[in-house]
């Protein structure tokens, strides 16, 4: 399953991209995070579905500092082959 979740409310300079990945990586997803010009943050998420439901659920509260306000998910056929999580600048 591969979805790209999008999140928004005060979610840049909260630390959301690195813990995201470290979320991500510890349930064995591929993918990445960045933050966009909008303000929201961005994932690209790849692996078994309930590992990825799990991260869905982790981004509705994010880390400590962030606020989120909404969510918007897609899922998507993969059209490249990821081969970890990482931080996209």
């Amino acid at each position: 399953m591969r979805l790209r979740i999008k999140i928004y409310g005060i979610v840049q300079g909260v630390f959301f991209r690195t813990n995201a990945m470290e979320k991500s990586t510890k349930l064995g997803l591929k993918g990445w995070v960045m933050n966009n010009k909008d303000g929201s943050v961005e994932i690209l998420a790849d692996g078994k579905e309930e590992k990825i439901k799990e991260l869905v659920e982790w981004c509705k509260i994010g880390p400590g500092l962030a606020r989120i306000d909404r969510i918007e998910i897609t899922e998507e056929k993969p059209k490249e082959k990821l081969h970890n999580f990482k931080i996209r600048y």
